[in-house]
């Protein structure tokens, strides 16, 4: 018995802006721009058309200027045209021609998509066929990239990043009002609204199609306007450049070359140097790459999620829906200390190892410089969608769930350079010098409502978030060392990513109250988590309504403010100063015996 899949679910009513990419969610099956096989094959019919012209070169300098030219008995245009065969040969050109115009229309035909309420799916191939599908819950953000070649054409790529390796689904290539209006009905309808409220955007006036073709090219690639920021940060050029100069690898380059310096000195061998010029250039293409890159970078809150847009020539924008981000960290090189700048990096379930999205800046970079105040408006737009739910509950309005959030906001902006117990820290006892001889003073933990906080690093300081609702696992672990000087180490396991939530050099029963605490308050904030249907929320209940909150008991109705419900278990969090976290009613105090906290796999 052969199964064959029913109908598509049709898509949800809609309106509004997303209604101009109503066509193409509508479950059908749609083609991709008519230039995609050009631009997907140009390559090869750009090296073809160099070869041509190379081969003609002498030719167009003999009809130019009679004798002037080079002869070369091996040229290939002449063998042609000296033995009479320019019939034969332009026909076989034009034979080639109709047969990549035939295999380009025959590629644009097989590759088709189609946009349900329930997936994005992706068929091509003419001889060897493939399928991908994106569960629209399950997709981890959007991203339009813009090449310099596609960007001429008024064509842009869209990709949805999925969990999992070679996982993500591209659709390649749309046109840039097509795929823009496509990413935001998507979702839409991942976030489970069940209409979208939002108006029709003023028609734009045109200026006739060359001057519109210029004005889409050099158009910025965060339009307010547009995508309806409610907040905005930009980085700054200029900080940008002394960021990129006081760097790591620039340090290394130095020391590099002076160390061919002195080799040179010492020794009066040149042959060195003339690998350094290699070194060079490989450092400068770095650089402007770099910094090509990070140019027009913005981050903003926008009602679908966190938008970061950045490139120069080629433009890339990427929408993450709330609740995809895994781990924060804010980070501090040693060079950047001077003028108080920090980065902003994150953790996120996704890996581009299909090639498709070979720029991981847009993946883990949030921020790649910035001051205090940057981190903390940048933390303002990350943290109310990721800790906001297991405060305020998960029929909070937006409103509410950055009041939720704002605890820990402002305990990350006053902890970026504390040490000790300030701010409520529960930090490494005077024996962890031994492993952490400049650090075991900063490097320490605690809780605020929705994540557990860790800092580390006095060289090199940093700030890690992991929202509780994130954490995968946790795992306590103590080496010998350790073992002798009644430490432990703790490490907050979430998805891979660039940043580690680990810390050590922890006394051993403060390593075990952070494992048994994080354990339970994870399991609480899990439970209220609605981040993979951030907008359905908004219909199923108004504020003031009764709310049904889900526990290990069993469904309790309360009749409180949406901002008022908040998981078991959680304790009131202790003023900054304060000497002992917050933890779960029930778990033991600071002061038990190592038995009295539950040891791993008892149950609760």
């Amino acid at each position: 018995m052969t199964f064959r899949p029913g109908p598509p679910p049709p898509a949800p009513p809609h309106r509004g802006d997303a209604a101009a990419a109503a066509p193409l969610t509508d479950g059908e099956w749609h083609r991709m721009h008519p230039l995609t096989p050009l631009l997907k094959g140009g390559i090869f019919l750009i090296v073809v058309l160099g070869y041509v012209l190379n081969s003609l070169r002498d030719q167009l300098v003999e009809f130019f200027i009679p004798g002037g030219g080079p002869q070369d008995d091996g040229d290939p245009v002449r063998y042609v045209y000296e033995h009479g065969v320019v019939g034969w040969v332009l026909l076989g050109i034009v034979v080639v021609l109709v047969v990549l115009i035939g295999l380009f229309y025959l590629s644009w035909r097989m590759h088709e998509f189609r946009v349900t309420g329930e997936i994005v799916e992706v068929r091509s191939g003419v001889l060897f066929r493939t399928n991908r599908k994106a569960r629209l819950d399950r997709i981890q953000g959007i991203n339009i990239s813009r090449p310099l070649v596609p960007r001429i054409f008024g064509t842009a790529k869209l990709e949805i990043a999925q969990a999992g390796n070679d996982a993500n689904v591209q659709l390649a290539y749309l046109g840039v009002r097509a795929a823009d209006d496509l990413r935001q009905r998507i979702l839409v309808l991942a976030s489970g609204a069940k209409d979208d409220e939002r108006q029709h955007d003023p028609a734009r006036a045109s200026n006739g199609v060359l001057q519109d073709r210029v004005d889409e090219i050099f158009s910025p690639e965060l339009d307010p306007a547009a995508v309806r920021a409610t907040r905005i940060v930009k980085v700054h050029p200029g900080r940008l450049i002394a960021s990129m100069l006081l760097s790591g690898t620039t340090v290394f380059i130095l020391a590099a070359v002076a160390a061919m310096i002195v080799s040179v000195a010492l020794t009066g061998e040149y042959g060195i140097l003339f690998g350094l010029f290699p070194a060079v250039i490989g450092a400068g293409g770095y650089y402007v790459r770099k910094f090509s890159r990070s140019l027009q970078y913005t981050i903003a809150e926008t009602r679908d999620g966190i938008r970061i847009g950045f490139g120069l020539v080629s433009t890339s924008n990427e929408t993450l829906p709330p609740g995809r981000i895994h781990a924060v960290s804010v980070a501090q090189p040693l060079l950047w200390r001077p003028f108080g700048w920090w980065d902003v990096r994150i953790n996120r379930a996704t890996n581009a190892g299909n090639g498709a999205s070979n720029n991981q800046q847009v993946s883990s970079i949030v921020l790649p410089v910035g001051t205090a105040r940057d981190v903390r408006e940048v933390l303002d737009i990350i943290l109310p969608g990721l800790v906001g739910t297991a405060v305020a509950g998960p029929a909070a309005s937006q409103e509410q769930l950055r009041e939720g959030s704002a605890v820990a906001v402002d305990v990350v902006d006053d902890s970026l350079t504390t040490t000790g117990d300030r701010g409520g820290f529960v930090h490494s006892p005077r024996r962890g010098a031994w492993l952490r001889p400049f650090a075991f003073r900063r490097n320490g933990y605690r809780f605020v409502p929705g994540a557990v906080l860790l800092r580390l690093g006095a060289v090199w300081r940093s700030l890690v978030i992991v929202p509780l609702p994130r954490v995968q696992s946790v795992k306590v672990s103590q080496g010998p060392l350790e073992r002798a000087l009644r430490l432990a180490s703790v490490h907050v396991q979430t998805v891979q990513g660039p940043v580690s939530a680990s810390i050590g050099a922890l006394d051993a029963r403060d390593a075990q109250r952070l494992w048994s605490d994080t354990s339970a308050r994870a399991v609480e904030a899990a439970a209220a988590d609605t981040s993979h249907r951030w907008r359905e929320r908004e219909a199923r209940v108004a504020p003031g309504a009764p709310v049904a909150v889900d526990g290990p008991a069993g469904h309790q109705a309360q009749h409180a403010p949406a901002a008022s419900v908040a998981p078991r278990g959680w304790s009131p969090e202790p003023a900054p100063g304060g000497a002992e976290p917050a933890r779960p009613t029930g778990t033991a105090p600071p002061g038990s015996p190592w038995g009295a906290v539950p040891p791993p796999g008892a149950a609760r």
